[in-house]
């Protein structure tokens, strides 16, 4: 299944850095931006996500929500907020 700009996601559940996730149930009335990356510790997608992270009072601000989605396991992602934190100065 592809998506495009503006699609509506199907609802999933998926384990998170948050815990297991509802996505539907999660976003509840809020906006969403959904960013896909292909895997953790990509320079790309750590500096564009630290950019999110500084953006994170404006998106707020709003009530828009931000989520990341990519194929490794919690671990890893764990791991990658750790190293978005410490090279990105973001918290």
């Amino acid at each position: 299944m592809s998506l495009r700009l503006g699609d509506t996601v199907p609802n999933f559940t998926q384990a998170s850095s948050e815990g297991e996730i509802n996505f539907y149930d999660w976003a509840g009335d809020s906006w969403v931006v959904l960013f896909s990356h292909p895997k953790d510790y990509t320079p790309v997608c750590t500096t564009e996500l630290g950019a999110v992270a500084r953006l994170k009072s404006e998106f707020d601000k709003r009530g828009v929500k931000t989520i990341a989605l990519s194929v490794d396991d919690v671990d890893s992602h764990m791991g990658w907020i750790k190293d978005i934190e410490e090279t990105q100065n973001v918290t």
